[in-house]
């Protein structure tokens, strides 16, 4: 009979917590500033006050961070397919 080998350790999910913690922190903030009635007014007035240029400003610098974030989970995704790869 042939000796078992130990099973491999589980690997890390790290899209997973980034992701999870990205979706945490802007569901935090959401619950911050709609919970009171002054935040939410303050906010409502904001927005309508936002010109065009705000706002496309505002959608390339989210799509700017989203590509951001992809590329660090892809780089993360990389390493661990590396070091999988060299480990016996």
């Amino acid at each position: 009979m042939a000796a078992a080998s130990a099973p491999a350790p589980a690997r890390t999910r790290w899209a997973a917590i980034i992701w999870g913690t990205l979706f945490a922190v802007i569901a935090g903030n959401a619950i911050f500033l709609l919970a009171d009635d002054a935040r939410r007014e303050g906010i409502a007035g904001w927005m309508l006050d936002l010109t065009p240029m705000t706002v496309t400003s505002f959608a390339l610098l989210v799509a700017g961070g989203l590509v951001l974030l992809l590329g660090a989970i892809g780089l993360i995704r990389r390493v661990q397919r590396r070091a999988a790869s060299r480990t016996p």
